[in-house]
């Protein structure tokens, strides 16, 4: 799986939870998921626990804790399916 594949995959994921949807539209690496989506915490938590279940991966707490943008979000799901 791509970068591009990742993102549209993860776009897929976000999607419910945004509340900004120009920043949506204009999603790209460096979309922050709180202070540019509007997400609030509790749903980046449900947000984590369905990119879990839609790339077949489990995320550690450390893990969880970097997954604020697009960017180091994007390394982490390619570090886990790596691992796979």
């Amino acid at each position: 799986m791509n970068k591009l594949e990742i993102i549209d995959q993860l776009k897929t994921v976000v999607k419910p939870y945004i509340k900004n949807q120009e920043a949506f539209d204009n999603l790209s690496e460096t979309t922050d998921f709180i202070n540019d989506l509007k997400i609030n915490s509790a749903n980046l938590v449900d947000v984590i626990l369905d990119i879990e279940e839609v790339f077949d991966i489990v995320i550690d707490n450390a893990s969880m804790e970097k997954m604020l943008d697009v960017k180091s979000t994007l390394a982490i799901i390619e570090t886990k399916l790596a691992e796979k």
